[in-house]
């Protein structure tokens, strides 16, 4: 299986993040080792090797089938399953390797750095207007609505779907809002659809 995220897909996130909140021609794609799935409920190991480690909360969804050069039209037919996911960012490195003008996929990419939490299929939702949190330590740091999305589920599926065969599995993780920051040992984050909490784990 693969993990495909969606990089700047809240216009406030890339705002924040490099002061351009325009909608590109196309999302911007990156990907994760299977290595860096971290379950609901196992702690998070801080790496602090790596410097400043930045909790992203964002909306995860798990293809159901194969396909391939899918259009938009009939994205929906092709995933199953919606939770809340943190994709944990090395933040010093990135800007590292940014500045270098190299790939930041290590930044991205090392052990653990993609929590999941419990799936829920998705026909319980509204996945073109869903609300989503996170909390830490009982404060929420970031909410989002999927409807602010640059680009939407079904349009992120067509676009990677052009580029690699989906399989059965793979995960998207959807893009992050704004409110991005670091993580310190003892903290306990949580994340919700609405009122209902998918995702709970705490830094070690």
């Amino acid at each position: 299986m693969k993990i495909i995220a969606v990089g700047k897909n809240y216009a406030a996130h890339a705002m924040e993040f490099d002061g351009t909140g325009e909608k590109p021609a196309s999302p911007m794609i990156f990907m994760k080792p299977d290595s860096s799935i971290l379950k609901n409920g196992k702690h998070f190991y801080l790496p602090d090797w790596l410097g400043r480690i930045d909790y992203e909360c964002e909306i995860v969804v798990r293809i159901n089938k194969l396909g391939r050069s899918i259009p938009a039209r009939f994205a929906h037919r092709y995933y199953d399953a919606i939770t809340v996911g943190i994709d944990f960012t090395a933040r010093d490195l990135q800007r590292q390797l940014i500045a270098q003008g190299a790939p930041w996929e290590l930044s991205k990419g090392f052990d653990c750095s993609a929590v999941l939490g419990e799936f829920r299929p998705v026909e319980g939702y509204d996945l073109s207007n869903l609300d989503f949190s996170l909390t830490i330590n009982d404060e929420t740091v970031q909410s989002g609505n999927s409807s602010q999305m640059l680009f939407s589920v079904d349009e992120i599926i067509e676009y990677v779907s052009r580029f690699c065969t989906l399989k059965t599995g793979d995960l998207i993780f959807t893009g992050t809002p704004a409110g991005v920051g670091p993580v310190k040992i003892g903290d306990h984050l949580r994340g919700y659809f609405g009122d209902e909490k998918v995702l709970d784990f705490r830094v070690r």
